[in-house]
């Protein structure tokens, strides 16, 4: 069983918590280097019908390798870095190794004046604040994702952890450097998407409100974004999760839109159990969409675990085709 202070932070970073299968190869004088990975594969179909077909298909689930130093400098300072790597796991690749970077940066660490890194390192947004509803291993999170305005040419800080408080901020800087006088115009030049958050956690309680300066050729549409989650411990094995998130509108990438979440996490034994919906408000849209997901993870031992997911993001509501409920079943390695 959980414990209620801890239960949130459990059930909420599924991906980061595998990262505790990692093998230290080197320790020592201060200098250590761990390993992780993970193989996932499995099954999925349904979800949109457009003319292709949904059905089912034999698939990687998001396999990685991963490779973490760091450093004791001194007694309070320690520096840091980590790579992370996609590969293919469900099929052979003769043409490369990898299929992308996913992370790479560098960083110091202090217990006293908090932490700085640089590189290509996921979004502070979404890790703190939208953190609570990212629980799916592959579909059911409608809020932020890892990537928005973050991953690469990125700057960020967080501060220590001070009487349940913590504050992140981040910075990714769009340069014009190497382009021509046309990919300049036709992507609107160099730019700054800022992000940043606030997290408070007492108790049973986690609280967190955050920002995105979500700009046009990083994918946004020159708003601001911002979103507020609420995530509770009611008892030792439940958890119930509330969170909002709007950006302006502008009739660009997507336009503005408002986001209510609800949902919750039920963990038993070897079993987690979640549950989310959402109702989504896209400006201009005829309708508005009302999103479900639901899933289930049985951990069979401390490195391997198996996977079901439902979910059906109801597009057909707001566009022109057919959806099926999508569907997903496999397992996971970790190592």
């Amino acid at each position: 069983m959980f414990k209620k202070t801890t239960l949130a932070m459990a059930v909420s970073g599924l991906l980061a918590a595998s990262a505790a299968q990692a093998a230290t190869v080197y320790d020592q004088d201060g200098t250590d280097l761990e390993i992780y990975g993970r193989i996932a594969m499995g099954f999925e179909g349904g979800g949109v019908d457009d003319g292709v077909d949904n059905g089912e298909e034999f698939r990687n689930f998001g396999s990685r390798l991963r490779i973490t130093a760091g450093h004791q400098i001194s007694s309070d300072l320690r520096a840091f870095a980590r790579v992370e790597w996609r590969f293919t796991g469900d099929e052979r690749n003769t043409s490369s190794g990898f299929d992308e970077v996913r992370n790479s940066y560098l960083g110091l660490e202090s217990q006293q004046f908090g932490t700085f890194m640089a590189g290509n390192y996921n979004s502070f947004y979404d890790n703190y604040v939208m953190t609570p509803f990212d629980v799916y291993v592959e579909r059911g999170y409608e809020f932020a994702g890892g990537g928005l305005q973050a991953r690469g040419d990125s700057i960020g800080y967080k501060t220590p952890k001070m009487s349940g408080f913590q504050a992140v901020i981040s910075a990714k800087h769009f340069s014009e450097r190497g382009m021509t006088d046309a990919e300049i115009e036709a992507t609107g030049g160099s730019d700054i998407a800022a992000q940043g958050g606030l997290v408070y956690e007492t108790g049973p309680a986690r609280l967190a409100l955050g920002f995105v300066d979500d700009v046009a050729i990083g994918g946004g549409n020159d708003e601001m974004r911002y979103g507020a989650t609420g995530e509770f411990s009611i008892t030792d094995s439940f958890s119930a999760r509330v969170g909002y998130e709007t950006r302006g509108d502008d009739d660009v990438n997507g336009g503005g839109f408002d986001k209510i979440g609800v949902g919750a996490t039920f963990a038993i034994d070897s079993w987690k159990f979640f549950a989310d919906y959402y109702n989504i408000d896209v400006d201009g849209a005829s309708d508005e969409r009302n999103a479900w997901a639901l899933g289930s993870m049985y951990k069979l031992s401390s490195n391997f675990d198996m996977f079901l997911e439902l979910n059906d993001r109801n597009l057909d509501a707001v566009n022109d085709f057919e959806e099926d409920m999508y569907y997903a079943l496999g397992a996971r390695y970790h190592f």
